[in-house]
């Protein structure tokens, strides 16, 4: 019995689950659905860079690693202990064997003598003892100097070098350099500024497009496979009744990250920054089935348009979140 509540509280629990994480992915089911779908070419299997800002004169040249140099100081310690413990042991040893001597009644009534002239007198045990403390403190007192000195050695030995941040800006802007100087090289009347804009204005028309579940005014706007993406959730909003409204749109900021060439394609990525209002209602009675009417989504993702090289119209390849 026991069991089988143990079962039915997990299945619920897992039930539960699912139908939260059904909820959220309904709450943002703007165009794309708040999910990465399409296609970036052969960059499909990699994040999208962010867009590059100029780097920090301090980052500006990149740093070399520099060697770390062991401290003349962390010489390595002879095995046994030195010199120093070698000498103490033989003082030790000398001091055990005549004390052992004058117990056996070889020495005169040494000082510190035992009663009657034999035997290890009081003052021997606590020079003795006094020895052997500070053989003790030297002997601890070395071990902590090589336990440190051999931390030093492993960090040595384990990271070799100073490593200073590599500047990565730099290469993600050199690429995108790049990757713009080509689209240029094949079209002359390129500019980027323009380009936003244009997209800018793809945005809206998709979203307004996707709100009244026809997708037709913006064919020629979208991949195939966008295009397919876009149907597959305009057929599913159908069949349930639902409409998906957006309202008060507000673009904030559109830069491009990534441009290039490949297969006879223009490539470039934008990274779009927008919030509005995204909520689903019921056909029939206009209520709200997910999302907020008042409270704003805020959202970035990276919008991927593709070309013939050099002309034709950019169309959406890929949607992709940050």
């Amino acid at each position: 019995m026991i069991r089988k509540l143990a079962l039915s509280g997990s299945i619920f629990m897992v039930m539960s689950i699912m139908a939260a994480l059904f909820m959220v992915a309904e709450a943002d089911a703007r165009a794309g659905g708040s999910r990465s779908s399409g296609s970036r070419g052969s960059r499909s299997y990699s994040r999208p860079a962010s867009p590059s800002t100029a780097p920090s004169p301090y980052q500006a040249a990149p740093q070399q690693a520099r060697p770390v140099s062991p401290s003349p100081f962390q010489q390595p310690q002879p095995a046994g202990g030195g010199f120093l413990r070698s000498m103490a042991g033989g003082v030790v040893g000398g001091m055990l064997g005549g004390m052992l001597f004058r117990s056996m009644g070889f020495g005169g009534g040494g000082m510190g003598g035992g009663i009657g002239g034999g035997g290890i007198g009081i003052f021997d045990i606590l020079l003795l003892a006094g020895i052997a403390y500070l053989i003790y403190r030297f002997v601890k007192a070395k071990r902590h100097a090589a336990d440190q000195d051999g931390d030093s050695s492993y960090s040595s030995q384990s990271a070799p070098y100073d490593i200073t941040p590599q500047p990565v800006l730099m290469s993600t802007r050199d690429d995108l350099e790049r990757g713009l100087s080509n689209i240029r090289q094949m079209d002359a009347g390129f500019d980027e500024d323009r380009f936003t804009d244009q997209v800018m204005d793809i945005f809206f028309k998709i979203q307004s497009a996707w709100m009244s579940r026809d997708l037709s005014p913006v064919a020629s706007l979208l991949s195939d496979d966008m295009r397919r993406t876009f149907q597959e959730d305009i057929d599913r909003l159908l069949r349930e009744k639902k409409v998906n409204r957006l309202e008060n749109i507000a673009v904030r900021s559109v830069e491009i990250s990534e441009a290039w060439q490949e297969q006879g394609q223009d490539y470039i990525t934008s990274l779009i920054y927008a919030n509005l209002l995204d909520y689903t209602t019921d056909d029939a009675t206009g209520q709200v089935v997910s999302g907020s009417k008042s409270d704003p989504v805020k959202f970035e993702e990276f919008w991927t348009f593709t070309r013939s090289i050099g002309s034709g119209t950019w169309k959406l390849s890929g949607i992709d979140q940050k």
